[in-house]
């Protein structure tokens, strides 16, 4: 069995590696997938923060972290922030609140957070 694991670790991709690394560790704490989730109801997601960037709306400045698991994505906005401490790209991070649709695109306003 130790020899398979190691054969998979050196023919896989390491894309695909990182994803079934991400995809347990969202299975061990009991996050919800983001392909499944309810909209407008409170939820706990998490994974990979991807890019963190400074966006304006309505006429403040917003940061938007995307976050990703193995099967989506969600954007966590945080309403009139320009930073916060910790909260990098290739960081994991867990989020709750109320997931919104825009267009295609799953949002999460001013959710609470936990980096790990």
């Amino acid at each position: 069995m130790a020899l398979k694991k190691f054969v998979d670790r050196l023919t896989k991709p390491v894309e695909q590696l990182d994803q079934e690394q991400l995809d347990v560790f969202c299975r061990e704490l009991d996050l919800a997938p983001l392909d499944s989730v309810e909209h407008r109801r409170p939820v706990r997601v998490g994974g990979e923060v991807r890019s963190v960037r400074i966006v304006p709306r309505a006429g403040a400045d917003a940061l938007e972290v995307t976050v990703s698991d193995s099967r989506g994505t969600v954007t966590a906005v945080f309403l009139g922030r320009r930073k916060i401490l910790g909260v990098s790209p290739g960081r994991k991070i867990v989020l709750e609140g109320v997931i919104a649709r825009d267009g295609r695109q799953q949002l999460i306003y001013n959710p609470l957070y936990t980096l790990l």
